[in-house]
Parts: C-alpha cells; structure tokens; sequence
C-alpha cells in the first residue's frame, strides 16, 4: 500500500451555476488523501461540474472547498496543477484516429514541455536529451502499469488505433495517459458506461487500486463497490454518506489571472480544455 500523499477534500455547500440555471448546489463532502470517493447522480445533475469544480477548471458560485489545502475558487490555478481528469467526454477525448502510441507520445511530450522534472521546467530543461527521454519512457511505463493497461497485449501494439480499443481499455488509456503528471487528485467520469458488469467491476478495481497507491480518486458512475463512499447529486443539500452537514459558505474571493468567471454545463468543455 502506498502512502496517501493524494489531495483531501473538503466542500461544504459547494454549488455550480449555469445559464439556465443551478447545475448542483449545497453539496457538502469530505474525501481523505488517498481514498475513493464515488459521485452518484442521475444524467444532469451535475456529476461532471462537479468533477470540474473540484479539479480546478470550473468556479463555483456558491460554497467552498478546500483541496489539497487549497481554497477553492481563489486558488484554482494551482489546484490544476497537481490535478487531472479522465475518460471526461470533451475535455480528454481520446482522438479515434491516432493509435496508442501517439497519444502516449503526444502527453510526454506535453508533460516535458510543462515541466515533469523535481524542481519544475528549468530543471527539466537543463537534463541532457537523453535523461529527458529515459525519464519519459519510465514515466509512461509506470502509469500504463498503473492503469492496468499492456499496450503489448493489444492487437497491433503501440501501432492500435484508439478506435480499435475495447471500452475497458479506451477507459485505462485516458486514466493512464492522466496518470503520467503524477497527480495527487485523479478525477473520472462514466465510470461503467455502456461497459459489461465484469468490466465495469474492474474498472472500479482499477480506481480502487491507484486509490491504494496514494492518489485520490473521485469518480463519477455507476456500480461502485459495496461500502464506497459517495456523494449522491441531485438531491437538496448533497452530502457524502454518513455525513449530515450541509452548510453553505459563500466565497467571494479573487482567483488567479488566469481563471475565468463562472461558466455553466455548456461551456465547461471548452474552458477544461483551455484550464
């Protein structure tokens, strides 16, 4: 079991508002580092502005969190930073055409340009070539490993077309390919969708283990395992299981430059994808 060096959670009367109106509010939860905690809800009630919210890439209007020690909306720039969401639908698409390979070639080569060295990008930047690419290689070796998924394995290897993939193994190609930051705080969405109950379970195995590892992870889906902690949208005053309060703290606080204003459920792909 490794250490629990994920982000913990707090919210407490956490809201998102969109154009027509509230997407969810009064949600109150807490999540320890390194733990599971599922997010159940009918479609549209919320499960991935909440996602987007705790993660750093959309504002709520009402309430606080705090995250990783962090308060929430002031600090959201630098929550993304030790943050990341998966198999999200619009903002970490997975492109049908390109194969594996290139996806996984594509996020190294973006993790290096942003800084995947200790110390930050002029670190990075100072490693030979070589170094640079070795420290790739192992990173992305490490997070197929964690996700579960054996690029050997699949049908033409690297050289598969996402387009080919098995639902399962589309779902550990996005986890894996967030999994290469190193985040603290793994966020993913449909869990289980149009998968089979056998991998559907394995997909929770899945969160569950990395959960194990040290990351927290907040998943939003169906058929997660007996005694999972949940937060349940769509009901007055959401709170995690076994947590009765609800208390609204209405935040005012200026966030960093770079953070836009509130954005409702129709523009939150957009703006993940910008943050």
């Amino acid at each position: 079991m490794g250490e629990p060096w994920g982000a913990g959670i707090s919210a407490r009367g956490l809201g998102v508002r969109g154009p027509r109106g509230w997407t969810f509010r009064a949600v109150s939860f807490d999540a320890e580092p390194g733990s599971l905690l599922a997010v159940d809800g009918l479609s549209g009630s919320g499960r991935t502005c909440l996602l987007l919210a705790i993660t750093g890439r959309m504002r709520p209007a009402e309430g606080t969190a705090v995250v990783g020690g962090l308060p929430l909306p002031r600090r959201m720039a630098a929550v993304r930073r030790f943050s990341a969401p998966a198999h999200m639908a619009g903002v970490t698409d997975l492109e049908p055409a390109l194969t594996v390979g290139e996806h996984l070639r594509e996020r190294a080569l973006l993790q290096r340009r942003f800084g995947d060295a200790p110390g930050g990008v002029l670190r990075g930047l100072l490693r030979s070539p070589a170094e640079r690419t070795r420290a790739a290689r192992e990173r992305t070796a490490a997070a197929l490993d964690a996700a579960g998924l054996d690029v050997a394995a699949l049908p033409k290897g690297p050289r598969t077309a996402v387009r080919d993939l098995e639902r399962l193994e589309a779902l550990r190609l996005s986890v894996a390919l967030a999994l290469v930051g190193r985040p603290r705080l793994l966020a993913v969405d449909d869990v289980g969708l149009k998968l089979s109950d056998v991998d559907r379970d394995r997909a929770w195995a899945l969160l569950a283990d990395l959960a194990l590892e040290g990351t927290t992870v907040v998943a939003a889906g169906e058929g997660a395992p007996e005694g999972t902690p949940a937060v349940r949208l769509g009901e007055a005053g959401s709170t995690t299981d076994g947590d009765s309060r609800g208390d609204s703290d209405d935040s005012d606080d200026s966030d960093d430059s770079d953070d836009s204003d509130e954005k409702g459920p129709a523009r939150a792909s957009a703006e993940a994808r910008r943050a």
